[in-house]
């Protein structure tokens, strides 16, 4: 609409897995990585690729980026260390052994089965097949021929093929119209595409940031939770009876998360030629005391959820109207950085209801909010909108993997007169005379405005307590200066992929007790191999699982995503 009253637009779109490597074979004991960046890292660049007028931000989390950078490696070397890669490259699937078919069974229906499998014959037989078999118990399953084992692993990564990897490269639609009885050379070829993807994510996003259409911004190193890091206690800030962990505070927190924010910033210049202008805290997680010591690493900017603003204003009295104080920016904390809030109501609108919308009428009704705001706005502040949401993990709960709903927003936001869509980094340069002001900030995230999510619950606190007594280990081997230099290094780093946020994400009774089996493994054996890299006997508490429980049958968790 010519006559809406102006307003800006920050979409950013943050990117993120944890360290799914082996921490001694190197191989991958999940496949998210490259499956999200065949899928979603591809097609998110490409929407941007087809509007060049709308500018947009992305956060690359470096634990991230360190393993696409791996999987590029693999596919240019030929020597596949992911174990499902490896298994669709395979030439004979007769011949394999009884783990091997295992894994292509449990991992090969992983996919959302509405969107992903459900539309497609073929791949719906499959399942099909394998529920008949599975039912007849005993070794029935191994009636399933290598020839099914071939066709399941093809349609898996067909089904993960973004919506305009489907578009641009000829050889899909050719399988997905084959259907069946994939030759050796369909795998192969399958595997080659999916190599020329993923070898393109990071070159295309940093020809996107160096055009200046996009600000790629950062996280701590391995996606720490930095107020937690700092002090156990923040999480009583908005949770005043919340358990907390037997151990009083994580030894040395402050030191390790200023670790985690240098290796950001070194890993980000050395893979985009320049350190990072802001971070996206890792889940939105903030205190003042994690904001301080971001300004005081030389970050300009960092962003966190509507409820952590909410509570920060709301605890001086009553919070005035949402519109006079969320739609600016801040500055906050001693060192003055500046601070960003996104928008709930809309964030989550694209992350969890326009999947169940039209992509054009969803469009349309995104960006009549945004004129909504900017009509309600006060005349003397042109309104920042903040749109911050997970970019990889939404769009297979859409139809086309959201190519229509993408597709129709970035064409009615390039078009329209009024919206400007922008970066934080351009906001700096522009506009902090609108700027209000933080003395402190309260802890929280982006998910309800806490942080019950990684503290609180029994096996999360027992997490943390693993990971204190690593740590405290760790400072005695440290102090007393006997292992060489590379020794050192490697187990900072490996401290640093255990002090990762996404480990205590998943303990809880809120996720399927499958999955976090699997992240409860990955997790243990990460601190037994901080044990092995500082030369001390494993603890037997890390032979046991974390988790005590799991989702209870039919239970979901409704706010929050993560592959599975």
């Amino acid at each position: 609409m010519s006559d809406s009253r102006p307003l800006e637009l920050v979409l950013l779109w943050h990117m993120h897995q944890p360290d799914f490597r082996d921490c001694v074979t190197g191989e991958y004991r999940l496949p998210w990585v490259y499956l999200h960046a065949f899928k979603d890292y591809s097609d998110m660049a490409a929407h941007l690729e087809r509007h060049p007028g709308v500018r947009a931000m992305v956060n690359f989390v470096p634990v991230l980026v360190d393993q696409l950078e791996d999987y590029a490696d693999q596919f240019a070397t030929g020597r596949l260390r992911d174990p499902l890669l490896a298994m669709l490259a395979r030439e004979d699937l007769d011949r394999i052994s009884r783990e091997e078919r295992a894994l292509v069974l449990d991992r090969c229906f992983r996919a959302n089965h509405a969107k992903m499998i459900e539309p497609f014959p073929a791949y719906r037989r499959l399942r099909a097949m394998f529920d008949f078999v599975d039912g007849q118990g005993g070794e029935a399953e191994e009636y399933l021929s290598g020839q099914y084992l071939a066709d399941l692993l093809a349609w898996y990564h067909l089904a993960w093929a973004g919506e305009t990897v489907r578009r641009e490269h000829a050889l899909i639609p050719r399988l997905m119209a084959k259907g069946q009885t994939f030759t050796p050379a369909d795998r192969q070829g399958l595997l080659a595409v999916i190599g020329e993807v993923v070898r393109g994510i990071l070159p295309r996003w940093q020809a996107l940031a160096a055009r200046g259409q996009v600000e790629i911004s950062s996280t701590p190193h391995y996606h720490p939770i930095g107020p937690l890091m700092i002090d156990f206690a923040s999480a009583r800030e908005t949770q005043p009876d919340a358990p907390l962990p037997q151990s009083p505070q994580y030894p040395g927190g402050r030191q390790r998360l200023e670790r985690q924010i240098a290796w950001a910033q070194e890993s980000h210049e050395r893979r985009f030629g320049q350190a990072p202008a802001g971070m996206w805290a890792a889940e939105g997680a903030v205190s003042t005391a994690f904001v301080d010591m971001l300004g005081r690493a030389g970050v300009r900017w960092t962003a966190s959820g509507e409820g952590v603003l909410a509570n920060t204003l709301g605890a001086g009295g009553p919070l005035p109207p949402r519109a006079e104080y969320l739609y600016r920016g801040y500055r906050a904390g001693e060192s003055g950085i500046a601070c960003f809030f996104r928008d709930e109501r809309l964030s989550d609108m694209i992350g969890f209801e326009f999947s169940k919308w039209h992509g054009r009428d969803a469009a349309a009704h995104f960006v009549s909010e945004l004129e909504r705001i900017a009509a309600e706005a006060s005349p003397e502040r042109t309104p920042l909108v903040s749109v911050i949401l997970d970019g990889e993990n939404a769009w297979e709960y859409y139809p086309y993997n959201g190519f229509y709903f993408l597709d129709d927003l970035y064409a009615e936001l390039e078009a329209h007169a009024s919206i400007r869509t922008t970066t934080y980094a351009r906001v700096l340069e522009t506009g902090q005379d609108a700027f209000g002001r933080l003395q402190k900030v309260v802890a929280g995230s982006w998910v309800y405005g806490n942080l019950a999510t990684w503290i609180g619950h029994p096996d999360k606190n027992r997490a943390w307590d693993l990971l204190c007594e690593a740590k405290r280990r760790y400072d005695l081997v440290m102090d007393g200066g006997r292992l060489p230099a590379e020794r050192r290094e490697a187990a900072s780093r490996q401290l640093g992929a255990c002090e990762g946020s996404d480990w205590c994400w998943w303990f809880g009774d809120y996720n399927p007790p499958e999955s976090v089996a699997a992240i409860d493994a990955v997790y243990r054996a990460n601190l037994a191999q901080l044990y092995v890299l500082l030369e001390l006997p494993v603890p037997v508490a890390l032979t046991h699982p974390v988790s005590r429980g799991g989702a209870r049958p039919g239970q979901t968790t409704g706010a929050m995503r993560r592959s599975s």
